[in-house]
């Protein structure tokens, strides 16, 4: 068969690969994902932009539901509960990062779980369908942000997810429905009409829309494709397609089905100890090397004696705050992380709230923050860095330098800190035997005959019932979380 273009490629590609073409790396790096994904998605429905995006989504209502995760009160029809699902996951900025820049699993898991719940089908879906889909997914995020150099580093104009993310979505929900080759291209076209969100909206309760939109449009997509809705058959090829989100957009077809290759074989994720951007990783974890340096054992950090810090970063603008108001720009605040671990010695949900913010002693010292741009130091998550000095008032300085901190890809979390982060994040929602038993089918997922044994799992308590927050389940939370942010 001769391809006609790169977009008849993709749909090619979401209608062709089958379990067969899994490798062990992706299917095991998925897993992690999946369950990692799960846990900011819990975590995430305590917060207030989760509590407007569902109230919101409670006007719609149709003959099939699905569930929204840790909530068995709220039931959306499938395309409103994965956007919730996908705005829960990212509310707190806890989700997966890759590279080039985006955040994948957000926009693709809410999707699959939503599917998986609300559709009649036999045989069941299983979690190899499941795990395909979601691969799939994932994948074509991955070759997409391939296309534009730009891509590379850390976003300037629109938001990764917003763009690639809804098509990416698109993309797992053809597959796990079995939408024909024409289909998925229709799908594919109908997405990119949905995609972008700008960055402006970083910072602000309104990001995490980008990642439930995301879900929500490639639902939709795929919905308006199986019933007979078209578009450009040529949308990834264009300029005036998707080449409109990127300067130097250059698309490629995708290999061939017979000798496939899937980008999570070639490069893993991030996953974050803490619930903020990215790139205030690095920082936190040169903070943590200084503060050893300035704190005796069970000793105050000696505010009174700084007289400067300095932040050497790379330059991106939506991440320097120097002085932030709110959780969601102390959590795109270079200064505000790097004053909280100084003071703490870790950085851990409460970290964000707004009593911690407004400390008089962080106010004190953000006010002795400068930043520096070393030329060398590019804004790209592959390879930026971050070196922090302290000068005291008697003239010395402790300095550290970050080039890589635990939870990226070139040192990841191990597979026991992964558990024990979501067992942290789940469990303010989920009883502990509800906690393990996911653990446990995630673990196993290509195995799982029957999803339903997952989105099962996935409602949570069941009224009057409610979330253990006893000691035996809930006294790791803080205490893992403060030993990642000093690793």
């Amino acid at each position: 068969m001769v391809l006609k273009s790169v977009t008849e490629s993709f749909a090619k590609t979401i209608h062709g690969l089958k379990a067969g073409h899994l490798t062990d790396r992706a299917i095991q790096r998925s897993k992690r994902m999946i369950l990692d994904t799960l846990g900011a998605g819990f975590l995430g429905t305590s917060t207030e932009v989760f509590h407007t995006a569902s109230q919101y989504s409670k006007i719609y209502s149709c003959n099939i539901s699905s569930t929204v995760w840790g909530r068995p009160d709220i039931r959306l029809p499938p395309t409103y509960a994965a956007f919730v699902n996908g705005v829960a996951i990212h509310s707190m900025d806890f989700d997966d990062t890759w590279h080039p820049a985006t955040h994948p699993s957000g926009a693709v898991l809410p999707v699959l779980t939503a599917l998986a719940e609300a559709l009649p089908r036999s045989p069941k879906f299983s979690g190899l369908d499941l795990l395909l889909a979601f691969n799939v997914g994932i994948e074509v995020q991955g070759r997409l942000l391939h296309f534009a150099k730009e891509a590379n580093d850390i976003p300037k104009r629109f938001h990764p997810p917003s763009v690639v993310g809804t098509l990416g979505s698109a993309a797992a929900a053809s597959k796990f429905l079995g939408l024909s080759l024409t289909k998925c291209q229709e799908a594919l076209a109908i997405a990119v009409s949905h995609a972008g969100a700008p960055m402006a909206n970083a910072a602000t309760q309104t990001k995490p829309l980008h990642i439930g939109n995301a879900a929500k449009h490639g639902i939709e997509a795929a919905f308006l494709a199986m019933l007979g809705l078209q578009g450009n058959k040529q949308i990834l090829d264009l300029e005036a397609g998707l080449g409109a989100f990127y300067a130097n957009y250059s698309p490629k077809v995708l290999p061939n089905l017979h000798s496939y290759s899937w980008l999570l074989d070639q490069q893993d994720v991030a996953f974050k100890r803490f619930p903020a951007h990215l790139s205030t990783h690095w920082v936190a974890d040169a903070a943590a090397c200084v503060r050893k340096r300035l704190v005796a054992e069970k000793t105050l950090l000696p505010i009174d004696h700084i007289k400067r810090i300095v932040l050497r970063i790379p330059n991106v603008q939506y991440v320097n705050r120097p002085s932030p108001d709110s959780e969601h720009e102390a959590r795109h605040s270079f200064q505000y992380i790097a004053c909280a671990m100084l003071l703490d010695g870790g950085i851990t949900v409460p970290s964000f709230h707004e009593c911690q913010i407004n400390r008089p002693q962080v106010r004190e010292l953000l006010s002795k923050v400068e930043l520096e741009y070393p030329q060398d130091n590019l804004p790209s998550f592959n390879t930026l860095y971050c070196e922090i000095s302290v000068t005291l008032k008697d003239g010395a300085t402790f300095t550290d330098r970050s080039d890589t901190f635990y939870g990226h890809w070139r040192k990841p979390l191990s597979q026991e800190d992964l558990e024990e982060k979501f067992r942290a994040n789940a469990s303010r929602k989920l009883s502990c035997d509800t906690v393990e038993s996911l653990i446990k089918v995630v673990k196993n997922l290509e195995d799982l005959e029957d999803c339903s044994v997952l989105t099962t799992l996935l409602k949570g308590p069941s009224p009057p019932e409610v979330a253990s927050n006893s000691p035996a389940c809930n006294n790791s939370n803080t205490q893992f979380l403060l030993r990642l942010t000093n690793i």
